[in-house]
């Protein structure tokens, strides 16, 4: 499967990485605002994701990524004039086409599906592990945000055993770039004080996402978001209610039953009371806290679950592309 990835910030690097490191995928485009070697040292090097993957400046329009030979380097921003082929579907990673009917621009040659690395308006929404096969070939899919991603399968474990009445969700979320170094203007009070110095109380969409991907749960959650001063791995703390008694071992059994089956390399367990940098690089997309978990009866309950919010994102981003064209 060729792939194209438009816009190089956090994710479209990670994800370039994840697909260079792949043999069944091939990275065939960049298209990024800024040149080939600040993308090549911005690839090579990473203050966080440390790898030995190859970068190799070829000429000055090809990289060599991994397993990919020849990655051809474009700077574009008007997606109308874009032309991402030979790829098959386009990894939409810059932010700025967050919904279907502006990420379709990207289908035209060789391309035939799009992914948008973002909660998108009017798309349908997927969460690999959790709804990916309900998949009908659309062509333009949004693949929710970091925090859905590992949401999502936690809940459906919990609702297919225990069936959730009402969930509380906080995310302890690392910083991003949507925030500011030093104290300085943004359409979020919040978000415009330095983000490297506060706790910093926003708001997650994630209630939105999840009625998409586990529409049944609708109305029954909501949540919030606290931006801490971490680079990157942030935490689900899901309190909820059931339907059906459960007891601490139990939810341990049924998690840790799912971890190794149908969400086997989705869903992790943390048995060695590790601390967040210790997830850096994670490829999961939620790592379940196995001794943070409380029971307070046999109908309420609170789980925590690690998630590398750029990498373990990136690597579902790239599973779903590689899904939906499979599924053509």
């Amino acid at each position: 499967m060729r792939v194209a990835v438009n816009g190089a910030g956090r994710i479209g690097l990670c994800a370039c990485r994840v697909v260079g490191a792949r043999k069944d995928l091939e990275l065939v485009a960049i298209n990024a605002t800024y040149g080939i070697e600040a993308l090549a040292h911005l690839l090579r090097y990473d203050s966080l994701h440390k790898h030995d993957l190859p970068i190799e400046i070829l000429d000055q329009e090809h990289l060599r990524i991994g397993h990919s030979p020849r990655v051809k380097v474009l700077s574009e921003r008007d997606p109308v004039k874009l032309d991402l082929s030979p790829a098959q579907v386009v990894l939409e990673c810059t932010g700025k086409f967050n919904e279907a009917s502006l990420a379709k621009a990207h289908i035209k040659g060789s391309v035939q599906k799009v992914v948008i690395s973002a909660p998108a308006k009017n798309t349908p929404t997927f969460v690999y592990g959790v709804n990916h096969a309900s998949y009908k070939g659309e062509a333009v899919i949004s693949n929710a945000s970091c925090t859905t991603n590992a949401l999502a399968p936690l809940l459906k474990v919990l609702d297919e055993n225990f069936g959730v009445q009402h969930a509380l969700m906080t995310t302890i979320h690392s910083y991003t770039n949507d925030q500011n170094l030093l104290d300085s203007k943004h359409k979020d009070l919040r978000r415009a004080r330095a983000a490297a110095l506060n706790i910093i109380p926003t708001s997650t969409g994630v209630n939105k996402a999840i009625a998409l991907v586990l529409p049944h749960l609708a109305h029954k959650i909501t949540g919030l978001a606290l931006r801490v001063p971490t680079p990157d791995v942030s935490l689900v703390d899901l309190s909820f209610e059931t339907a059906r008694p459960l007891s601490l071992e139990a939810l341990h059994a049924n998690i840790k039953h799912a971890s190794q089956t149908e969400l086997r390399g989705i869903l992790g367990i943390d048995q060695e009371k590790r601390v967040s940098s210790d997830f850096i690089g994670s490829p999961f997309s939620a790592i379940y806290i196995e001794d943070q978990s409380l029971v307070l009866d046999q109908h309420h309950a609170k789980v925590l679950a690690w998630y590398d919010n750029e990498m373990g994102y990136s690597h579902r981003l790239v599973d779903m592309a590689a899904y939906i064209c499979q599924k053509d």
